[in-house]
């Protein structure tokens, strides 16, 4: 069957038309009982959380393929066990984000624009370095949790919960695992 382009019925469109259909920092109602002023509030919050949860995965997966030394095969499986971690993180904040009715960061440049945690060198670090650097993550990620909870707290419950019981838990205990390792180094 032709139609009327000359093109089947069922030939793909492979160029579809360009455009945003939802601008970032834009809020697109939707029936949650949040008022526009907290729905975008809690959206530019988790945002800011979101670009640094983005990071601090991708440091654990640099960290993953670049660590060597004494302790490899250790920090070779924490480091890729804590960036599935904070991968499904990154996963829930956006959802969350999304379902509030706005656009998660997503793009590797647009997230290094938000981010406010360094970006390390290109090359080879020592692992204490490597743990230094990511507790130095986890611990401004979970001040500005511990921040936008209480923000966020009497206006919007959802957003409160996932601060509090999924990212600021997480990092708690993968800061505690890695803290320990510290320890150990040092005492060896």
């Amino acid at each position: 069957m032709k139609a009327h382009n000359g093109r089947t019925a069922e030939s793909p469109v492979l160029v579809a038309p360009r455009g945003e259909t939802q601008r970032f920092g834009s809020v697109g109602r939707l029936p949650n009982g949040l008022s526009d002023e907290v729905t975008l509030r809690s959206i530019e919050l988790l945002n800011q959380v979101l670009a640094d949860t983005i990071t601090l995965r991708d440091l654990y997966k640099k960290h993953h393929w670049q660590v060597s030394g004494h302790h490899f095969y250790q920090f070779h499986l924490l480091f890729d066990k804590h960036y599935e971690e904070q991968a499904e993180l990154v996963d829930q904040i956006a959802e969350r984000i999304q379902l509030l009715g706005g656009v998660s960061v997503a793009m590797a440049p647009h997230v290094a624009d938000l981010t406010r945690i360094e970006t390390p060198p290109m090359g080879r670090e020592d692992v204490s370095v490597q743990v230094s650097r990511l507790l130095a993550a986890h611990e401004l990620i979970m001040k500005d949790a511990r921040q936008q909870a209480r923000t966020v707290q009497d206006d919007d419950p959802g957003t409160n919960d996932l601060l509090i019981s999924d990212v600021l838990r997480t990092n708690e205990l993968q800061t505690w695992f890695l803290a320990e390792h510290l320890v150990h180094e040092r005492d060896e």
